[in-house]
């Protein structure tokens, strides 16, 4: 008896059968440097600067590699409260995926 599943294989076009597969998307909002004593000596409540602001670009990464920037913003509706990324730049890459 056939594997149904090597059919459905068959039929899908290759590009649409990865176009299924979840990615991981890292998003960069910032850094800190703090001198490990300082570190160490943060407790509960505590706020770690970052080197950046509110407003200022983030980051998209997959892979390590550097995909696009944003602007964080907080979802409306079913999703309120929640932070999402919109697109402003899309990194164009040296090569073809």
């Amino acid at each position: 008896m056939p594997d149904k599943s090597d059919a459905r294989n068959q039929e899908m076009p290759q590009g649409d059968m990865f176009s299924v597969i979840p990615i991981e998307v890292t998003v960069s909002v910032g850094k800190a440097r703090p001198m490990i004593r300082d570190l160490l000596a943060l407790g509960e409540n505590a706020i770690l600067p970052l080197d950046t602001r509110v407003e200022d670009p983030v980051e998209l990464f997959v892979g390590g590699r550097l995909i696009a920037r944003g602007e964080l913003e907080e979802l409306e509706g079913e999703d309120a409260g929640q932070l999402g990324v919109r697109l402003t730049e899309i990194i164009k890459q040296g090569g073809s995926f």
